[in-house]
């Protein structure tokens, strides 16, 4: 098979991987120019600081020998399937980054064989491209559940991210969907990346020259909708994996119907507005104090389709506000709905200095249509006089939706909202999906 053609398959095979966020372009390079956004492999990711790097993202083969009910490369699948040599990868990359394509490569895999046998022909190919062409530029590689430690700590040693994908969010739902994989392969290999990296860590205090391992740290992906988990099912393994594997990033990925499976939803469209709202509740676990307890319960399982995760919680605990701008704590302003990291440290910054009220905050960028009902300014409350948690619901989705703008009546609003969900989601929920900002 021609290089090409394996190009195009194994880097349709990977678009289901979201570690990586694609850009959607199919921009190509023009005689004279620089980059290429073009289809085949073409990603993007983003440094610690902000930068946006340009990927190869391709598998190694799609050849499988797990017949996973979620998954299109399954082995009962009928599809063109195709598998890389350890030198081919290498030229590829090296090729695509002399012409100024990529930055690196994001390089993941099906079970080929065995996970051992597997492992080792991606451990070569890392191997070749920092040894024999000395390619230093970033690699994120998959490590394969169930593969032996030694191949994967020296993997380790070889590029800047590692991750290993749970995919299904319990060992119920393995079991139905997945029978073949076994959840302790799954996290064993987290386990093993953690005690390196932390590790690693240590050597690095002692002895300047010491190698790295994995510095950029590891991450996973949970599949959202395969199974009849619920969101606090997911939210709260998702806390666990960062206490207890200090991960980078939990990657939440909206269930794509590919197949039909007895024990599989049986959805047209996968659920992209719960996986946002999941995105939503991950930033707050992260950065705003939260715990997943205190966003969802037995009682109430899934988060508010109408609202982000963090005006549901404060209205659910109406008790707790209003707070007063100017003497709230730190981790209380984190809490009031419209104010963000940024903002929270700047409404600090500026007290200091003289009191703030409330044309103050316009100008530090609260979101004060969420925020005016949660909060005092020198003792003035601006929200609704009745503390109704009702009234003060309707008010901030009418007020998201932005509906007098739009023309668009709340009626039909939500149900082309249902339709497309990510589209059309109103400009402060945009904001903060590129943001992070609730």
């Amino acid at each position: 098979m021609e290089l090409l053609d394996k190009l195009k398959i194994l880097a349709d095979a990977a678009k289901y991987d979201v570690s990586c966020s694609s850009s959607g372009s199919t921009r190509k390079n023009k005689k004279g120019g620089l980059g290429n956004s073009h289809v085949s492999g073409i990603c993007h990711s983003w440094s610690d600081d902000g930068r946006c790097i340009s990927l190869l993202k391709i598998l190694f083969t799609n050849y499988c020998i797990y017949d996973c009910a979620y998954c299109v490369n399954r082995a009962s699948n009928d599809l063109p399937r195709a598998a890389f040599l350890p030198e081919e990868v290498m030229n590829l990359t090296i090729n695509f980054y002399r012409r100024n394509y990529i930055e690196g490569l994001f390089l993941s895999s099906t079970i080929y064989k065995s996970p051992n046998y597997t492992m080792e022909l991606l451990l070569e190919t890392v191997r070749k491209l920092r040894e024999e062409v000395n390619f230093n530029g970033y690699i994120h590689l998959k490590a394969i559940p169930g593969a032996d430690k030694v191949l994967i700590e020296r993997a380790g040693e070889y590029v800047d991210r590692m991750s290993v994908n749970i995919e299904l969010p319990s060992t119920k739902g393995l079991q139905l969907l997945a029978p073949q994989k076994k959840r302790e392969e799954i996290i064993k290999p987290m386990g093993i990346i953690t005690s390196r990296i932390t590790q690693n860590i240590v050597e690095k205090r002692k002895f300047k020259t010491a190698p790295r391992f994995v510095p950029a740290g590891q991450s996973t992906q949970l599949i959202v909708g395969a199974t009849n988990d619920n969101d606090i099912n997911i939210l709260t393994l998702s806390e666990a994996l960062y206490n207890q594997f200090n991960l980078k990033r939990v990657y939440y990925s909206a269930y794509v119907p590919v197949a039909t499976h007895p024990n599989l939803p049986s959805i047209s469209r996968p659920p992209l507005l719960r996986e946002h709202r999941l995105y939503q509740a991950d930033w707050l676990l992260r950065f705003y104090g939260f715990k997943a307890k205190e966003l969802l319960s037995l009682s109430n399982p899934n988060f508010d389709e109408k609202l982000d995760p963090k005006c549901d919680w404060a209205i659910r605990n109406m008790d707790l506000f209003p707070v007063e701008i100017n003497r709230a704590e730190y981790k209380m302003l984190l809490r009031v709905p419209g104010v963000g990291v940024k903002s929270a440290k700047r409404i600090i910054a500026a007290r200091r200095f003289t009191p703030l009220d409330y044309d103050d905050l316009k100008k530090m960028g609260i979101v004060l249509k969420r925020a005016r009902h949660f909060i005092t300014c020198r003792g003035k409350y601006y929200g609704e006089r009745r503390l109704n948690t009702d009234t003060i619901r309707n008010n901030i989705i009418l007020n998201s939706n932005n509906n007098k703008k739009k023309g668009i009546s709340d009626e039909n609003q939500l149900s082309i909202f249902s339709l497309f969900p990510d589209i059309l989601l109103p400009f402060e929920e945009k904001i903060t999906k590129i943001t992070g900002e609730l």
